[in-house]
């Protein structure tokens, strides 16, 4: 017992118990200020989505703003069926596809004949596209939108009219003429009833 005192007393014991101490008092002040700062954040009410990340530079803003208006474009060749319009939004080439419940179109030419002129132009005497809830996101020469769609037309056959609701992804590609649209997959809402959406 006499020995532990002495050692106690004597200065490398002293500096061994410091050595010690340091590294756990570091650890645990991290720990702390980790535990602090996510208390912070799990405190703060989720942001709604924006149409830019933080990982984009603010020269994003002026792409995002043209992928916006060619969205307003994209709707309004839907609306009026108008495949020359689609050809100022669509990359014209056999790689672009569409992807919708009625089946999966390959190339502009496909897009053209099977939803601009048979789905939209056959099926339906009138047609009104609105996008909404859009978010755009921006990665140097790639981008992609998401958003809901609220669909309203009568068809052509018996002039019944139709309202139904969903939800699409878009991505494009910047070429040197500008935004070109290469990729649509869109899709009704969540199933909600047990035994849905498998």
């Amino acid at each position: 017992m006499q020995h532990d005192q002495e050692s106690a007393k004597h200065p490398h014991f002293k500096h061994a118990i410091m050595t010690r101490k340091i590294p756990l008092l570091a650890l645990t002040l991290i720990s702390l200020a980790f535990a602090a700062s996510y208390a912070a954040t799990a405190r703060k009410p989720a942001q709604p989505s924006k149409t830019q990340t933080p990982a984009q530079t603010s020269g994003a803003s002026a792409d995002i703003d043209r992928i916006g208006r060619i969205i307003a474009m994209y709707a309004k060749s839907v609306d009026a069926r108008d495949t020359t319009l689609a050809s100022q939004i669509w990359w014209d080439s056999p790689e672009v596809s569409f992807i919708h419940p009625l089946g999966h179109e390959h190339g502009f030419d496909q897009i053209k004949q099977n939803v601009y002129e048979r789905l939209m132009g056959e099926t339906f005497s009138e047609r009104k596209l609105t996008p909404h809830d859009i978010t755009i996101h921006v990665y140097g020469d790639a981008a992609w939108a998401e958003f809901y769609w609220d669909f309203n037309a009568k068809f052509r056959r018996d002039g019944q009219p139709i309202t139904t609701h969903g939800r699409e992804t878009q991505i494009y590609r910047k070429m040197p003429t500008g935004w070109r649209l290469v990729h649509v997959h869109y899709s009704g809402m969540p199933a909600t009833q047990p035994g849905q959406g498998f």
